[in-house]
């Protein structure tokens, strides 16, 4: 069938639809249950309009927690899908794409020479890599253009590898993309697309070629890229999360999503011609940040591949594919923004004609994975606010009884609601722990013991932040709610440490955020002082952790140490290759007989 025919949509495997089934039913469950008992519990001294307002928020807020245990138990147990491989040599027409906006080319065009030389060890068919370019700086652009003519010398890749510049950076990288496919497209039948910051195995995109022929139904067959170079405390705080527990919550997610799978923008491969046929986006009417193009492109063309019949799939069994994340918080704060406008957007898209049931269930959970730290804000708020508010007990309600007649006790109600959600934040983590002994994985983190210890730390370190993040998130929705367009700043590549000037210039929304919090707290409720600590001292000191986690660490060792990753104790290959070449680049760039030609390491882009 071409890709351009009419595909009938087929239902998802019923093993698919039972495991969707009992998600959702536990999570809606678990969260009914949660606000039924803080009901008993405030029911106590009376319900008030604002205790049903608390229950409603603490229903959705966790009912998304125990979505996301549900996610990390359903990926507890590995499992394999039947798929029709084949060994044959791969004889599709490839290309690998790499959009650039901004970057730093000396280290960028280092990892196309990496990955074309490992891809050309790996077989003898023609991989074509397209380097496209949406850089707006003048003196990044001349930077390029000299550092391409590098990559061609030192990979003999002329005729293989391609460079052009956009006039326009319209639609940004979608659009970038969009505009190769127009242009070129036809001259492939797949699609390898990256990021600036992606490295990939030859053997590892030889497979994907090969899983893409072997399957004529499947458009997009997204890996899971391991996070890899972490210099910072927070950079390698969450390599280590996603490294150790990425692989079980993702293989719970393509458990659940089947064939209508996610797309990450990123070490994806797609069948051209599907992609092409199906995957036009619309511009958004009105202003941003709603309006406009679609930030979060990703996940709908995912949902219009599935709604023209195609298969999107996740394998979270391919390795060898990485990428690189940022190395502080405010860096991280500014890529989420990004996302949560985008992921905002999607309310637009969600009642489009035609797409699956379960693509529209998709969009709502990327709303909510932005709408749950508002929730959760609203919850201690509207619970702090009914105290205040509420009137003293009533000891004597019969005005001619002669003893007070005092209040049930509840606490042990509120006790065990705080112990059931702590659990449900854990008790993913614990599981997976718990699998990782009993499978030794852990001998790829340093062994057992370090592993151990560095799953303690991370949550230690992740809790400490998380009120943090949770406030950026907080005030990332808000702004997009007012109107304020986020736009696509530029990534900062690299370490970069923050002194607690620049974090407090970051964060002093926070810190106020925080006092103004905690003195709330202890003039109107000291009595649940206690229990807001937890989230308003992480505020009032964020300029403190912002800084302190930005700061570079040791750099890495084959010696197991905290947060050891399977990267550290075994390099890639292709890590290790473009290590070598950048290095060889960077000594010709420092030679005087180079001359001016040849630029430099440049400084990262800044935001």
């Amino acid at each position: 069938m071409s890709a351009t025919a009419p595909r009938i949509q087929v239902k998802a495997p019923r093993r698919v639809r039972l495991v969707r089934a009992v998600a959702v039913a536990l999570s809606l469950t678990t969260g009914g249950g949660a606000a039924a008992i803080f009901v008993q519990y405030s029911a106590v001294n009376g319900l008030t309009p604002l205790g049903l307002v608390s229950a409603v928020f603490l229903f959705f807020s966790t009912t998304w927690l125990a979505w996301g245990a549900c996610l990390g138990v359903v990926g507890l147990k590995p499992f394999h899908l039947r798929r029709p491989f084949t060994h044959l040599p791969p004889n599709g027409r490839t290309v690998v794409l790499v959009p650039v906006f901004n970057e730093d080319p000396q280290v960028t065009f280092a990892r196309v020479a990496a990955m074309y030389l490992s891809v050309n060890k790996a077989t003898a068919l023609p991989v074509h890599f397209a380097i496209l370019s949406d850089t707006r700086d003048a003196a990044i652009a001349k930077a390029e253009d000299l550092w391409f003519a590098r990559l061609l010398d030192e990979t003999g890749g002329a005729g293989r590898i391609f460079y052009r510049r956009r006039a326009q950076n319209t639609g940004r990288k979608a659009g970038n993309i969009e505009d190769f496919f127009a242009r070129s497209g036809a001259a492939y039948d797949f699609a390898l697309i990256l990021d600036a910051d992606s490295l990939m195995e030859g053997d590892t995109i030889v497979e994907m070629i090969r899983r893409m022929e072997a399957d004529p139904d499947l458009g997009l067959l997204q890996s899971l890229p391991a996070v890899v170079r972490a210099q910072s405390v927070f950079g390698r705080v969450m390599q280590f999360a996603a490294a150790f527990f990425s692989p079980v919550f993702s293989r719970g997610l393509a458990r659940m999503q089947g064939h209508t799978g996610p797309f990450w923008g990123h070490n994806a491969m797609v069948r051209v011609p599907a992609f092409v046929a199906s995957c036009g986006l619309p511009v958004l009417s009105g202003p941003p940040p709603f309006g406009g193009h679609i930030l979060s492109h990703d996940y709908v063309e995912a949902a219009l591949l599935a709604r023209a019949g195609w298969k999107v799939r996740l394998d979270t069994d391919l390795k060898g594919s990485y990428e690189e994340g940022p190395e502080s918080i405010v860096e991280h704060a500014k890529r989420d923004r990004r996302w949560c406008q985008g992921n905002l957007q999607h309310l637009r898209i969600i009642a489009a004609p035609g797409l699956r049931k379960w693509s529209r269930f998709v969009f709502l959970q990327g709303v909510f994975s932005y709408i749950a730290p508002v929730l959760w804000a609203g919850f201690l708020i509207t619970v702090v606010t009914d105290r205040v508010t509420a009137p003293p007990p009533d000891y004597f309600p019969d005005p001619h009884q002669f003893f007070p007649v005092f209040p049930s006790d509840e606490t042990a109600k509120a006790i065990g609601l705080a112990i059931g959600i702590f659990g449900l934040l854990i008790m993913p983590k614990l599981l997976t722990a718990t699998e990782a002994i009993v499978t030794r994985r852990t001998r790829q983190f340093g062994g057992t013991f370090n592993a151990l210890l560095s799953v303690l730390a991370d949550f230690i370190l992740l809790s400490i932040m998380a009120p943090v993040l949770m406030a950026y998130q907080t005030r990332s929705v808000f702004q997009v709610l007012m109107g304020r367009d986020g736009g696509w700043p530029p990534n900062r590549r690299g370490g970069a440490t923050l002194t607690v000037a620049e974090a407090w210039e970051a964060s002093r929304f926070i810190v106020f955020s925080g006092v103004v919090g905690l003195v709330v707290a202890h003039f109107l409720t000291v009595h649940i002082i206690l229990w807001v600590l937890p989230v308003l001292v992480p505020m009032i000191f964020s300029p403190l952790i912002i800084s302190w986690t930005s700061r570079l660490v040791a750099p890495s060792s084959h010696r197991a140490r905290l947060f050891t990753t399977p990267e550290e104790i075994h390099t890639p290959p292709i890590l290790a290759l473009h290590d070598e070449i950048l290095a060889r680049w960077e000594k010709i760039a420092r030679t005087p007989e180079a001359g001016a030609d040849t630029p430099g390491l440049m400084e990262p882009a800044r935001a």
